[in-house]
């Protein structure tokens, strides 16, 4: 019996159930696409250090400067997939450029880091908001089962961020299978096993994408075909010649300094121009989201030490024994343990808000934001405390590591998966990927001041063992009072970013 497909956009969120089967797809394809993000997140900071020899200052700089431009690459990708590709073609163009980095990095990832670098960075850029997007055009406007489908499917790709964080780390530390793989070649394997689970997310998507429908489609597409090829084919030249100049910009921070200084005042003119033409209850819908995104900003400055400081902090401050049964690697333990709790909890989280909105207790969107800050002070209050549990050679428990990643966890869970559905709630359909590239673009800076925050408090490398571990853990205090002074003055402003968002909630 041949298949049919969904022919438009009412088929497709006239859905029956919990979920449409479409979010599957897409779920399956975004798992494995964020293996090979969180194990090249994973690995950055660590290989620079210890196999391309720079210091810790230096290296959390180039980790934020890196980061950065991922997620700024996904302000341009979503306007790009807007105006010209639509979600489907961006999204291939970005696998493609993210399996051709991750190749170069298996071949030789010491003279090549920043080559394959700058592809991944470009191509993660069109990939990532685009099936984000997709998600969220799958409900009808007002439905309230959009907040599940995102709880899951945020919860769904974290498994990729659970084996990917683990596992590249440890093959190219030689914790997992180092009497299999020699020694010289463990990097290449580690990131060679990038590559090869990227094209499976892109072979997954290419076999699923009939379901989609109308979803996706080029803004080009009329009658079935593109009408500009060369406005397509011009999109596929500038993500190209962009390489060279983010090889250069990643390299050399200061340019990214200049870039950052650049992309945010150009993106808020841009929102100004399309404000102009929209209708007053589009434009506070339009503010609301910027609440939202301006203090995301300080939430990943925070949180994304994971991939910078803490990193190196878990290489050489904690112990390898979990719950005294376990002999784990620190860094695949900072790596993973997040991806492992939003797993384990998300699903939890989603029910206790279902349950209260039934008694109509449920904190709106605004308080969760904030009550997720709390949470991420509470984390880094622990991340502090371990310095109370640090023997003679700085090195501290893994426990109590553990535990830290499971309060910012709780935070994560209340700030990133309403985050993705309030943007697409709040923005209209004509800027539904602008938007997106917007809370991207956010986390952009969060993650250019996270590798500010790192380096602001990398110690001096002749200091002892247990003055870098006092150094680092000053550092989470003051980061853990960041937190919770941005989640008190979130829920005492909540009545007013809920009355811009008029009848979202």
């Amino acid at each position: 019996m041949a298949t049919t497909y969904p022919n438009d956009i009412e088929q497709i969120q006239n859905f029956k159930g919990k979920y449409p089967k479409q979010l599957w797809y897409l779920f399956f394809s975004e798992m494995w696409e964020r293996f090979c993000f969180y194990g090249m997140r994973g690995m950055l900071t660590f290989f620079m250090v210890n196999q391309l020899f720079m210091d810790d200052k230096s290296a959390n700089l180039q980790y934020g400067a890196t980061q950065a431009w991922v997620y700024a690459f996904t302000f341009i990708g979503g306007l790009f997939a807007d105006k010209l590709l639509g979600f489907r073609k961006s999204l291939f163009w970005g696998g493609l450029l993210m399996i051709t980095g991750s190749i170069i990095l298996a071949i030789d990832p010491r003279n090549f880091f920043f080559l394959g670098i700058a592809f991944n960075i470009v191509g993660t850029g069109f990939f990532k908001p685009n099936i984000s997007s997709m998600v969220g055009q799958l409900y009808r406007n007002g439905d309230s089962r959009r907040d599940d489908g995102f709880s899951l499917f945020y919860a769904g790709i974290n498994i990729g961020a659970l084996l990917g964080g683990y596992i590249c780390i440890a093959i190219g530390k030689g914790d997992f299978l180092g009497g299999i793989i020699a020694e010289t070649l463990r990097w290449n394997v580690a990131f060679g096993l990038a590559a090869v689970v990227m094209t499976i997310s892109l072979i997954t998507f290419v076999y699923t994408q009939k379901s989609l429908g109308p979803i996706g489609r080029s803004p080009l597409t009329k009658n079935g075909e593109v009408q500009s090829k060369w406005k397509e084919y011009s999109v596929y030249l500038i993500g190209l010649a962009a390489i060279p100049l983010i090889v250069l910009m990643v390299k050399n921070t200061i340019y990214t300094d200049y870039f950052m200084s650049i992309i945010g005042p150009f993106s808020l003119i841009y929102l100004g121009y399309e404000m102009s033409k929209g209708t007053l209850e589009e434009n506070k819908k339009l503010i609301a989201a910027m609440f939202f995104i301006l203090f995301s900003v300080v939430f990943w400055a925070i949180f994304e030490q994971a991939g910078g400081s803490l990193s190196l902090f878990a290489a050489d401050h904690l112990n390898n024994q979990l719950l005294g049964m376990f002999s784990l690697d620190p860094n695949g333990v900072n790596n993973s343990a997040n991806a492992f709790f939003v797993i384990v909890f998300a699903a939890v989280v989603g029910t206790i808000w279902v349950f209260l909105a039934k008694r109509n207790k449920e904190p709106n969107t605004v308080v969760k934001f904030g009550l997720g800050f709390l949470l991420l002070g509470v984390g880094y209050f622990l991340f502090f405390s371990g310095r109370f549990f640090a023997d003679a050679d700085g090195k501290s428990s893994l426990d109590v590591f553990t535990i830290a990643y499971f309060a910012v966890t709780l935070g994560e869970l209340c700030l990133s998966p309403i985050g993705l559905s309030i943007m697409t709630k709040l923005a209209p359909d004509r800027l539904q990927g602008f938007m997106m590239g917007m809370w991207f673009l956010a986390s952009a800076y969060g993650q250019y001041v996270a590798g500010l925050f790192g380096a602001s408090i990398s110690p001096d490398e002749n200091a002892s063992a247990l003055e870098k571990l006092n150094i680092y853990t000053q550092g989470y205090y003051d980061f853990a009072w960041y937190a919770v002074i941005a989640g008190v003055l979130l829920i005492i402003i909540s009545p007013l970013v809920r009355k811009l968002m008029l009848d979202v909630k």
